[in-house]
């Protein structure tokens, strides 16, 4: 069975354009084609994930396809602006084609509100962090800043998030970290209402597409009026100003973490 175009003006490809437009594009011809283009394949596959080496032939090939992909469109909706710049550079798009569409978190389930905290962290300082733990999210940074403040008594971790096993064997006997390696949108509101500070990143320093994505965590921390830590981007300055609830930190840094974590701490009228 096929389904007919002609009767549309405009055809709008969202995720992963790439797998649609070089095997049906043909289908496309004459109409206005609209594309959400998040995510580039070679990049993400290449340089995030790394599971291809730069200049192989799967490279060039995820190379062509994404360049193939972005200049058949009309109009690309990237996620930000640094990563619009970057199709300019690597693609050759034409810039008058992108627009860019920030991410919202759900506010049906993300939304302001109190939460107890358990009752062995009541006069504790949570920090906490969720995440599918992919390599630019930068956890290995959060993790070191962890075994780094084990000495202070007063500061918690609460990490949310599928930690790598090996991770789990060295940092889960640490007395200052709880470790979840799932929970539901719902349930994960609630462990963020009852944290004091959350941490946003990303914060690898390596992968340059960690400084051009807005992380989608970050968005959620401020639909529920939390304080959070960024990491110092070009992205995250598009959407987040420094302020009393916005806090900045150098990128790979776990030291420099520390530093922030107990500076917002003081900020936020505590102490350690």
């Amino acid at each position: 069975m096929t389904w007919s175009m002609k009767r549309y003006d405009l055809v709008y490809v969202g995720f992963a354009p790439q797998l649609i437009i070089p095997l049906f594009g043909w289908r496309f011809r004459h109409k206005i084609v609209v594309q959400d283009f998040f995510i580039s394949l070679y990049d993400t596959m290449v340089w995030d994930r790394k599971k291809f080496k730069d200049k192989g032939l799967a490279a060039k090939i995820l190379a062509w396809l994404d360049k193939f992909t972005i200049n058949r469109a009309n109009a690309v909706i990237t996620d930000t602006l640094a990563h619009a710049e970057y199709f300019v550079r690597e693609f050759g798009v034409d810039p008058g084609k992108l627009k860019v569409l920030y991410l919202e978190a759900d506010p049906v389930i993300y939304y302001p509100r109190q939460a107890v905290k358990p009752v062995e962290w009541q006069n504790k300082f949570v920090v906490l962090y969720f995440g599918s733990v992919l390599p630019l999210q930068g956890v290995d940074t959060v993790l070191a800043c962890v075994k780094r403040m084990e000495g202070i008594s007063s500061v918690v971790f609460d990490i949310i998030g599928p930690v790598a096993k090996k991770d789990l064997q060295q940092y889960a006997k640490l007395h200052n970290v709880r470790f979840t390696p799932w929970l539901s949108q719902a349930d994960l509101a609630e462990r963020i209402a009852a944290a004091d500070l959350c941490l946003a990143g990303h914060f690898n320093k390596t992968i340059a597409k960690a400084s051009r994505t807005i992380p989608g965590k970050a968005y959620i921390y401020r639909a529920m009026g939390r304080p959070v830590i960024l990491g110092d981007n070009p992205a995250n300055r598009e959407q987040f100003s420094e302020d009393k609830m916005n806090f900045y930190v150098e990128m790979g840094s776990a030291g420099k973490l520390q530093e922030k974590i107990l500076y917002a701490m003081s900020c936020l009228g505590l102490s350690h």
